[in-house]
């Protein structure tokens, strides 16, 4: 589920950063996390281009292979999806099947729900309005929503970095208990946010680090306030246009449907049974009978998925997020100046060797993007500027049983398969680091 999965994701954001520690460590990083074309000599590029490819190895395909099989079993999945793509070579595996006992399988252009990676079209499309002059990164949040508590101390830059304290209201009773009784019913924002305001804050703002999905839906309704147009229509005008993500959309709050070619998602998990730290796993009875095959997942497909809006609410498949990634931490969606500006907000969420997040972007070891999850669906992007590489994963069935982001412990899997450095240690990093956290 959406309230859970950004627990396990923030928590898996920083598991996944912990694992390429060693590997960043080898990479040669550009000053600002961008492309590095910054007009140098052809001889220092060469040193650089050199420098860079020593961090990576060469694809086994075979080794993936197993690897993918191996994940993708263990967490009962019925469909997943890798795309790896690097100077040294790209790697595809599109393993299992769009639907519970089909046969067909799914494709790069096969359409997700990628939940909270819709974060980073939110916090973009507000980045490039900072970059128009229509607000400042210090904004007082009360200057666009005199609603919100303690408004006048909160500023856009801490909605968008996960600073404000806000309460998340996906994290309440309240909302958990109605997903489990209508998966059909029709979320307004207004309402999301106004769950969110009615609990009290966890800190004050710029405090400390604390994942809450109500920063973005503010930051949606302060877009089309100051945009004049549908959140939707303004991704589709700022980012998917100009991009080409011809499978990639915003639904209506209405809409439930995936525009076909689609995957089917699947979860075995309720949201209240598993709400709350410590409760991410099904009981032990319950996971018996999964192993035993004599329980089988709900269908989550045409669940309506209003209830994360401009936090989680996208559609999109693994070549347009690697497409979108690349223009994000690339530097291909804001100015120089702009990009810099988001690059340098990312900071450590839980200390040293912790996922970073910044403004509508998370940093896990040298890859920036995000993670998403929504019931029945998980998905991890990111793009490491400094030695090219993109690395997309989805799988539809999610969370896993024992209250695991699927898409994401492979993501961590893969790294020693794409970085240079010892794999036993930078998988020991990695399981040093069990259950960390930001979807």
């Amino acid at each position: 589920m959406f309230t859970n999965s950004a627990t396990r994701t923030t928590l898996l954001a920083a598991v996944v950063a912990s694992g390429m520690i060693v590997a960043s460590c080898s990479s040669t990083s550009s000053d600002n996390g961008t492309d590095g074309s910054n007009g140098s000599s052809n001889t220092s590029a060469t040193e650089s281009s050199s420098a860079e490819s020593s961090a990576l190895v060469d694809l086994d395909s075979a080794a993936l292979d197993t690897l993918v099989e191996d994940t993708a079993s263990q967490f009962h999945e019925i469909g997943m999806v890798v795309l790896i793509k690097t100077p040294n070579g790209d790697y595809v595996n599109t393993w299992g099947a769009t639907e519970l006992g089909g046969s067909e399988p799914p494709t790069l252009d096969t359409k997700v729900r990628v939940g909270s990676n819709t974060k980073t079209w939110t916090g973009t499309a507000i980045m490039q309005m900072i970059q128009e002059g229509k607000l400042a990164i210090d904004d007082p949040v009360s200057k666009y929503r005199p609603d919100v508590p303690n408004g006048d101390n909160i500023t856009i830059g801490q909605l968008l970095d996960m600073r404000s304290g806000l309460y998340n209201y996906t994290q309440t009773l309240e909302l958990n208990t109605a997903l489990d009784l209508d998966t059909q019913k029709v979320w307004s924002p207004e309402e999301l946010v106004a769950l969110g305001l009615s609990n009290p804050p966890y800190s004050a703002p710029g405090t400390e680090y604390h994942y809450s999905n109500t920063n973005t839906v503010l930051l949606g309704l302060i877009a089309e306030q100051l945009d004049g147009k549908p959140i939707a229509q303004i991704f589709q005008d700022r980012f998917f246009g100009p991009l080409g993500l011809s499978g990639t959309s915003f639904p209506a709050n209405t809409d439930t449907s995936i525009p076909a070619p689609y995957s089917n998602g699947y979860s075995y998990s309720g949201n209240v049974e598993t709400l709350g730290e410590g409760k991410e796993s099904l009981p032990p009875e319950k996971l018996a009978a999964i192993e035993a095959g004599t329980v089988q997942p709900r269908i989550t497909t045409n669940d309506n998925p209003s209830w994360t809006w401009s936090a989680g609410q996208g559609i999109s498949t693994a070549n347009d997020v690697a497409t979108w990634v690349q223009a994000l931490a690339g530097g291909d969606l804001l100015d120089e100046k702009t990009q810099q500006l988001r690059m340098d907000s990312v900071t450590e969420t839980d200390g040293p060797g912790s996922s970073g997040y910044g403004y509508g972007i998370a940093q896990m070891g040298p890859l920036y993007g995000h993670i998403g999850e929504q019931p029945g669906y998980n998905t991890f992007m990111g793009y490491d500027p400094a030695n090219d590489v993109t690395l997309v994963v989805w799988g539809n069935l999610a969370p896993t049983a024992d209250g695991m982001s699927p898409a994401s412990v492979l993501a961590r899997e893969l790294v020693p398969y794409i970085y240079a450095g010892p794999p036993a240690e930078t998988a020991g990093d990695i399981e040093q680091q069990d259950d960390t956290g930001g979807n």
